[in-house]
């Protein structure tokens, strides 16, 4: 099987005038993070996935999560052009989920025998 690693971003702008607007913007941001996602920005998440059929599938899921009010934004861009972008200001995010990188542990390495 083939992968093809895509990065999906979304973008929102949700209302917090009122305690159920506040309450549905944290509703959906720990969706977000329940689903793999990472912050970017304030209200910029990015999640890797592996092809196309996963990329139909969460946006299946985010339908089904989406506030009621507000603005919610997805792009999808492979995981090459994700890795061009520019930062003009601050430093690259270098943590183990911002990458493609797979960790297998098949034991406890520090055992003593």
């Amino acid at each position: 099987m083939s992968y093809r690693y895509m990065r999906m971003l979304v973008m929102f702008d949700l209302p917090t005038d009122t305690s159920d607007d506040r309450k549905a913007y944290r509703k959906f941001r720990k969706f977000l993070l329940s689903e793999g996602f990472i912050m970017h920005q304030f209200s910029v998440y990015s999640k890797i996935l592996l092809n196309g059929s996963a990329k139909t599938a969460m946006v299946a899921r985010l339908k089904q999560n989406n506030p009621r009010k507000g603005l919610v934004n997805i792009l999808t861009v492979t995981e090459k052009q994700f890795s061009r972008m520019v930062y003009l200001c601050g430093d690259r995010d270098e943590c183990i989920g911002n990458t493609d990188t797979r960790l297998v542990f098949l034991g406890d390495a520090y055992d003593e025998v």
